[in-house]
Protein backbone atom coordinates (compact mmCIF):
# COMPACT_ATOMS: atom_id res chain seq x y z
CA UNK A 1 0.00 0.00 0.00
CA UNK A 2 0.85 3.41 -0.77
CA UNK A 3 0.49 6.44 1.13
CA UNK A 4 0.38 9.31 -1.67
CA UNK A 5 0.65 13.03 -0.01
CA UNK A 6 0.00 16.05 -2.08
CA UNK A 7 1.14 18.93 -0.51
CA UNK A 8 -0.13 22.36 -0.21
CA UNK A 9 -1.96 25.19 2.14
CA UNK A 10 -5.51 24.36 3.41
CA UNK A 11 -8.61 26.49 2.47
CA UNK A 12 -10.21 28.41 -0.22
CA UNK A 13 -8.04 31.25 -0.50
CA UNK A 14 -4.90 28.91 -1.36
CA UNK A 15 -6.70 26.68 -3.64
CA UNK A 16 -5.23 27.74 -6.83
CA UNK A 17 -1.83 29.13 -5.56
CA UNK A 18 1.10 27.48 -7.39
CA UNK A 19 2.08 26.28 -3.80
CA UNK A 20 -0.63 24.39 -3.94
CA UNK A 21 -0.21 21.91 -7.11
CA UNK A 22 0.34 18.82 -4.70
CA UNK A 23 -3.18 19.12 -3.59
CA UNK A 24 -4.72 19.59 -6.89
CA UNK A 25 -3.16 16.54 -8.25
CA UNK A 26 -4.67 14.56 -5.27
CA UNK A 27 -8.29 16.17 -5.83
CA UNK A 28 -7.80 14.95 -10.01
CA UNK A 29 -6.79 11.18 -8.73
CA UNK A 30 -9.14 11.16 -6.32
CA UNK A 31 -11.99 12.11 -8.79
CA UNK A 32 -10.86 10.31 -12.07
CA UNK A 33 -10.39 6.93 -10.28
CA UNK A 34 -13.39 6.68 -8.06
CA UNK A 35 -11.62 7.26 -4.51
CA UNK A 36 -13.81 7.80 -1.33
CA UNK A 37 -14.59 10.62 -0.24
CA UNK A 38 -12.29 13.15 1.93
CA UNK A 39 -12.30 12.78 5.67
CA UNK A 40 -10.51 14.78 7.78
CA UNK A 41 -7.64 12.20 9.99
CA UNK A 42 -4.28 12.61 10.76
CA UNK A 43 -4.01 16.37 10.77
CA UNK A 44 -5.12 16.04 7.06
CA UNK A 45 -7.85 14.78 4.52
CA UNK A 46 -7.49 11.57 3.46
CA UNK A 47 -9.62 9.52 0.89
CA UNK A 48 -8.94 5.99 0.45
CA UNK A 49 -9.11 3.64 -2.85
CA UNK A 50 -7.59 1.60 -5.40
CA UNK A 51 -5.49 1.90 -8.90
CA UNK A 52 -6.66 -1.28 -10.09
CA UNK A 53 -4.89 -3.99 -7.42
CA UNK A 54 -3.06 -1.25 -5.78
CA UNK A 55 -4.70 -0.03 -2.56
CA UNK A 56 -3.40 3.77 -1.69
CA UNK A 57 -4.48 6.21 0.72
CA UNK A 58 -4.14 10.12 -0.33
CA UNK A 59 -3.40 12.76 1.93
CA UNK A 60 -3.70 16.47 2.24
CA UNK A 61 -2.01 17.58 5.37
CA UNK A 62 -4.12 20.39 6.32
CA UNK A 63 -0.99 21.86 9.16
CA UNK A 64 -0.16 24.36 6.87
CA UNK A 65 3.02 23.69 4.38
CA UNK A 66 5.72 24.15 7.24
CA UNK A 67 4.37 21.66 9.35
CA UNK A 68 3.49 18.97 6.63
CA UNK A 69 6.04 16.63 8.09
CA UNK A 70 3.22 16.08 11.31
CA UNK A 71 0.45 14.87 9.48
CA UNK A 72 2.64 12.58 7.33
CA UNK A 73 4.15 11.15 10.17
CA UNK A 74 0.82 10.80 11.69
CA UNK A 75 -0.96 8.96 8.96
CA UNK A 76 2.45 6.54 8.57
CA UNK A 77 2.32 5.41 12.04
CA UNK A 78 -1.40 4.52 11.69
CA UNK A 79 -1.17 2.44 8.58
CA UNK A 80 2.22 0.84 9.50
CA UNK A 81 3.89 2.11 6.98
CA UNK A 82 7.61 2.67 6.00
CA UNK A 83 9.26 6.14 3.98
CA UNK A 84 9.75 3.53 1.26
CA UNK A 85 5.84 3.90 1.10
CA UNK A 86 5.27 7.13 0.78
CA UNK A 87 5.45 9.58 -2.53
CA UNK A 88 4.94 13.19 -2.13
CA UNK A 89 4.07 15.19 -4.74
CA UNK A 90 5.16 18.93 -4.50
CA UNK A 91 5.84 22.55 -6.56
CA UNK A 92 9.46 22.65 -7.47
CA UNK A 93 10.54 26.03 -8.68
CA UNK A 94 13.46 24.88 -10.47
CA UNK A 95 11.59 23.00 -13.04
CA UNK A 96 10.65 25.12 -15.68
CA UNK A 97 6.06 25.15 -15.88
CA UNK A 98 4.16 21.75 -16.97
CA UNK A 99 7.99 19.94 -16.47
CA UNK A 100 7.48 16.72 -14.17
CA UNK A 101 10.14 14.85 -12.58
CA UNK A 102 10.04 11.69 -9.79
CA UNK A 103 13.28 11.92 -7.54
CA UNK A 104 14.07 9.16 -4.37
CA UNK A 105 15.76 10.15 -0.93
CA UNK A 106 18.13 13.79 -1.12
CA UNK A 107 17.68 17.12 0.33
CA UNK A 108 14.48 19.32 0.82
CA UNK A 109 16.73 22.39 -1.44
CA UNK A 110 14.76 24.97 0.94
CA UNK A 111 11.18 23.85 0.09
CA UNK A 112 9.52 24.24 3.46
CA UNK A 113 7.38 21.58 3.29
CA UNK A 114 9.75 18.89 2.67
CA UNK A 115 12.21 20.54 5.59
CA UNK A 116 9.21 19.38 7.42
CA UNK A 117 8.54 15.87 6.38
CA UNK A 118 12.74 15.29 6.35
CA UNK A 119 12.51 16.53 10.16
CA UNK A 120 9.99 13.85 11.22
CA UNK A 121 10.02 10.97 8.81
CA UNK A 122 13.56 11.57 6.99
CA UNK A 123 14.78 11.41 3.66
CA UNK A 124 14.06 8.06 2.34
CA UNK A 125 10.58 8.96 0.52
CA UNK A 126 10.06 9.28 -3.23
CA UNK A 127 8.93 12.66 -4.58
CA UNK A 128 7.23 14.19 -7.40
CA UNK A 129 8.57 16.91 -8.53
CA UNK A 130 5.93 19.28 -10.38
CA UNK A 131 7.45 22.27 -12.08
CA UNK A 132 6.34 25.81 -11.85
CA UNK A 133 8.88 27.97 -12.82
CA UNK A 134 11.22 30.43 -10.59
CA UNK A 135 10.18 34.11 -10.56
CA UNK A 136 14.28 35.08 -11.44
CA UNK A 137 15.09 36.29 -7.90
CA UNK A 138 14.85 34.20 -4.38
CA UNK A 139 13.71 37.06 -2.71
CA UNK A 140 10.46 37.10 -4.71
CA UNK A 141 9.99 33.12 -4.05
CA UNK A 142 7.57 33.07 -1.22
CA UNK A 143 5.31 35.87 -2.85
CA UNK A 144 5.57 34.00 -6.10
CA UNK A 145 4.36 30.32 -5.21
CA UNK A 146 1.77 31.90 -2.88
CA UNK A 147 0.21 33.60 -5.88
CA UNK A 148 -2.69 31.91 -8.10
CA UNK A 149 -1.51 30.27 -11.02
CA UNK A 150 -2.52 32.89 -13.99
CA UNK A 151 -5.17 32.14 -16.85
CA UNK A 152 -2.31 31.71 -19.17
CA UNK A 153 -0.67 28.40 -17.77
CA UNK A 154 -4.42 26.95 -17.40
CA UNK A 155 -4.01 24.62 -20.49
CA UNK A 156 -0.13 23.20 -19.36
CA UNK A 157 -1.69 23.09 -16.00
CA UNK A 158 -4.67 20.71 -16.87
CA UNK A 159 -2.58 18.55 -18.87
CA UNK A 160 -0.40 18.04 -16.01
CA UNK A 161 -2.78 17.14 -13.80
CA UNK A 162 -4.34 14.99 -16.31
CA UNK A 163 -1.39 12.95 -17.15
CA UNK A 164 -0.36 12.18 -13.42
CA UNK A 165 -4.43 10.79 -13.14
CA UNK A 166 -3.49 8.84 -15.99
CA UNK A 167 -0.28 7.54 -14.81
CA UNK A 168 -1.47 7.03 -10.76
CA UNK A 169 -1.79 3.50 -10.47
CA UNK A 170 2.12 3.06 -12.19
CA UNK A 171 3.23 5.69 -9.52
CA UNK A 172 1.85 3.64 -7.03
CA UNK A 173 3.53 0.53 -8.01
CA UNK A 174 6.56 2.26 -8.10
CA UNK A 175 7.08 2.11 -12.03
CA UNK A 176 8.32 6.10 -12.15
CA UNK A 177 9.03 5.04 -16.25
CA UNK A 178 5.63 4.41 -17.10
CA UNK A 179 4.27 7.23 -14.59
CA UNK A 180 6.05 9.86 -16.48
CA UNK A 181 5.23 8.05 -19.55
CA UNK A 182 1.34 8.90 -19.19
CA UNK A 183 2.45 12.59 -18.10
CA UNK A 184 4.39 12.76 -21.28
CA UNK A 185 1.60 11.34 -23.33
CA UNK A 186 -0.87 14.50 -21.95
CA UNK A 187 1.91 17.09 -21.88
CA UNK A 188 3.36 16.15 -25.66
CA UNK A 189 1.29 14.27 -27.29
CA UNK A 190 2.23 12.25 -30.43
CA UNK A 191 1.81 13.94 -33.77
CA UNK A 192 -0.79 12.54 -35.71
CA UNK A 193 0.26 11.55 -39.53
CA UNK A 194 2.99 9.35 -41.20
CA UNK A 195 4.31 11.94 -43.30
CA UNK A 196 2.35 10.95 -46.97
CA UNK A 197 -0.19 13.29 -48.21
CA UNK A 198 -3.85 13.54 -46.85
CA UNK A 199 -6.88 13.63 -48.77
CA UNK A 200 -7.29 16.24 -51.04
CA UNK A 201 -10.01 19.07 -49.85
CA UNK A 202 -12.96 19.07 -51.88
CA UNK A 203 -13.86 22.37 -53.36
CA UNK A 204 -16.02 24.74 -51.86
CA UNK A 205 -19.20 24.17 -52.83
CA UNK A 206 -20.08 27.86 -53.84
CA UNK A 207 -17.08 28.03 -56.33
CA UNK A 208 -17.81 27.40 -59.71
CA UNK A 209 -15.75 24.46 -61.72
CA UNK A 210 -13.37 25.99 -64.07
CA UNK A 211 -14.94 25.78 -67.82
CA UNK A 212 -12.26 24.35 -70.11
CA UNK A 213 -14.43 24.48 -72.68
CA UNK A 214 -13.67 27.30 -75.69
CA UNK A 215 -16.04 29.71 -75.55
CA UNK A 216 -18.68 30.61 -78.03
CA UNK A 217 -17.55 32.87 -80.93
CA UNK A 218 -20.19 35.85 -81.03
CA UNK A 219 -22.04 36.39 -83.67
CA UNK A 220 -19.94 39.67 -85.20
CA UNK A 221 -16.78 37.91 -85.16
CA UNK A 222 -18.56 34.81 -86.91
CA UNK A 223 -20.02 36.95 -89.88
CA UNK A 224 -16.53 38.94 -90.08
CA UNK A 225 -14.73 35.47 -90.84
CA UNK A 226 -17.11 34.16 -93.52
CA UNK A 227 -16.90 37.71 -95.26
CA UNK A 228 -13.21 36.95 -95.43
CA UNK A 229 -13.29 33.36 -96.31
CA UNK A 230 -15.73 34.31 -99.14
CA UNK A 231 -12.85 37.39 -100.31
CA UNK A 232 -10.07 34.78 -99.95
CA UNK A 233 -11.96 32.57 -102.44
CA UNK A 234 -12.16 35.21 -104.77
CA UNK A 235 -8.60 36.08 -104.96
CA UNK A 236 -7.51 32.46 -105.14
CA UNK A 237 -9.16 32.05 -108.39
CA UNK A 238 -7.47 34.83 -110.33
CA UNK A 239 -3.77 33.47 -108.97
Amino acid sequence: MKLIVGLGNPGAKYARNRHNIGFMALDRMASDHGFGPWKGKHQGAISEGRFGSERAILLKPETFMNNSGQSVQAAMRFYKLDPADVVVLHDEIDLAPGKVKCKSGGGHAGHNGLRSIHAHIGADYDRVRLGVGHPGHKDAVPGYVLRDFPKVDENWLDDVLRGISDGAGALASGDTAKFLNAVAMRVNPPRSGTGTKGPQKAAPKDVAPKDTTSAPTPPEQAQDNTQKSSLQKLMDRFK
